[in-house]
């Protein structure tokens, strides 16, 4: 059984913390699923909700990275350092009390598709955005048949209501877990095409971030590369990771 939780920093607030707890572990829950304990005391989300996961693999994914966080009792530590824990609070305390929310959300992303965003110049950049992005769109129309328009240039681009309609039945029919990992990835990369093709299994997380960022690539190859774009690079790359990682092992006992 879980006592009286302990709560986690929220993830909103930036900077470091003070790990202080020695020992994180896996507990199971009366009634089903698995909490995670920091020196026995349940770990609370921000919204006051008790931790606690379905998948056992998850669960000691958790438990790791609050065991590895700070190192030891007193170093630091920052919310970046417990992604799992991260996306299960916002699975738990967000997606699951109002999937219908998340789902609008997500939807808001078909008109702003990145892939049906083209370039006009420069060449170079046309030509990649041809060559990796429209694979993607074709994967979508034979796969789901969702035929999506596509624009130059960045006046705005409403879809037809048919894809609408039909981005809409497949969003509807996520679970949670799911819902949560695109919450994460879409934003990330800007695309709910690539998103549903990373929780589908038809791209890897490490391929969806590099199609999502050919502009960025392609300017630095031009004007040459820029430490501070570098690392927004691996940060988008590592949150499209954690979200496919996260969902794995939401699923790893289906």
């Amino acid at each position: 059984m879980m006592k009286d939780g302990v709560r986690p920093p929220a993830a909103q607030i930036p900077g470091q913390r003070k790990r202080f707890w020695t020992q994180a572990r896996v507990t199971p829950v009366a009634g089903g699923g698995f909490g995670v304990e920091l020196d026995g005391r349940g770990i609370r989300l921000p919204g006051g909700t008790a931790l606690v996961v379905h998948s056992a693999a998850l669960a000691d994914a958790i438990a790791a990275e609050w065991a590895r966080a700070g190192g030891e009792k007193g170093g630091n530590f920052t919310p970046d350092d417990l992604s799992m824990t991260r996306i299960a609070g916002t699975m738990i305390e967000r997606v699951a009390p109002d999937p219908a929310a998340q789902v609008t959300a997500l939807l808001q992303y078909v008109d702003g598709e990145l892939l049906c965003y083209r370039a006009d110049y420069p060449a170079q950049l046309r030509t990649r955005q041809h060559e990796q992005w429209d694979p993607q769109l074709a994967w979508l129309r034979a796969r789901h048949g969702i035929d999506m328009a596509v624009t130059t240039g960045v006046m705005p681009l409403v879809q037809p209501a048919g894809v609408h309609a039909a981005w809409r039945a497949i969003v509807d029919a996520q679970d949670n877990a799911t819902l949560a990992a695109l919450g994460v990835m879409v934003p990330a990369v800007k695309s709910i095409v690539l998103g549903l093709a990373v929780v589908t299994g038809a791209l890897s997380a490490a391929k969806a971030a590099e199609i999502a960022t050919v502009d960025e690539r392609t300017q630095m190859d031009i004007w040459g590369r820029d430490a501070r774009q570098v690392a927004a690079l691996e940060v988008l790359a590592a949150e499209v990771a954690d979200a496919a990682r996260f969902l794995q092992l939401c699923h790893a006992a289906d």
